[in-house]
């Protein structure tokens, strides 16, 4: 994550796939900011990320998988904590999310 002088401001590189008008996908690497993410519990600062082959799939635009668009493919990730509202994890702890 890029720090910036204010928090919210801080930006993320990730692959968003969105659907065009002409019903095809395009995917894209974009910058996001963290304010950009759902609120909740838990913000990971990813350092390592993959893609399954359910991303794959959404990827490609399998409605089966991935109903709403734009979506950005990719749970499987090790990094460290941000910031947990629910107090179970510290910050600076080291965590895998698959």
């Amino acid at each position: 994550m890029s720090n910036q002088t204010n928090s919210d401001n801080k930006t993320f590189k990730a692959l968003v796939v969105e659907e065009t008008s002409e019903g095809t996908f395009a995917k894209n690497i974009q910058e996001r900011h963290v304010s950009d993410l759902p609120d909740n519990d838990l913000l990971i600062e990813v350092h390592y990320s993959s893609l399954n082959y359910k991303d794959a799939m959404s990827a490609s635009g399998n409605k089966s998988i991935t109903k709403n668009y734009p979506h950005t493919p990719g749970i499987d990730a090790a990094g460290v904590v941000v910031s947990d509202k629910s107090g179970t994890f510290s910050e600076g702890q080291e965590v895998v999310v698959f």
